[in-house]
């Protein structure tokens, strides 16, 4: 057996509504959003009594996606340190191919309050790259084809 596709990243957030939004500026399109709960819940993350909410987000292309969770029980715990830099280990970052880099930062800055990790740069003429932390202090990666290849 093989992996058919991978289906989403999870991510967990203390503001939904805000981080709703921000993918929806990259231009994620909402598949859905609930609170979930039941034993089926419990059973496969571990915890009794688990109540989450929940909100699907994927790219227009309908394939992958960022699946984002807001535990109302058990309470979130933290990480440290908070906004691990880029090698500490475990989750680093999604990334997605946009139309326009300097654009979506620009529209997440202003809006949204991301942050730029480092410089938006071009790898040869292939791809503009940048590194983008969300106020909740997850990264999003964000890639434009450059160039003959587009």
């Amino acid at each position: 057996m093989a992996v058919v596709r991978m289906d989403n990243v999870g991510i967990v957030v203390n503001d939904m509504d805000a981080a709703v939004d921000f993918f929806l500026a990259i231009g994620l399109e909402l598949e859905g959003r609930g609170t979930f709960e039941g034993s089926w819940m419990d059973r496969t993350i571990g915890f009794e009594g688990a109540r989450c909410e929940i909100a699907m987000l994927r790219p227009p292309d309908g394939h992958g996606g960022v699946e984002l969770s807001r535990f109302e029980s058990p309470p979130l715990v933290s990480t440290e340190p908070p906004n691990p830099p880029v090698n500490a280990l475990g989750y680093l970052r999604v990334m997605f191919e946009v139309d326009d880099v300097r654009d979506v930062v620009a529209r997440l800055e202003e809006r949204h309050g991301a942050r730029l990790v480092g410089e938006i740069v071009d790898y040869e003429d292939v791809y503009r790259l940048c590194y983008v932390r969300a106020p909740e202090g997850f990264m999003v990666g964000l890639a434009q084809a450059l160039g003959e290849g587009r």
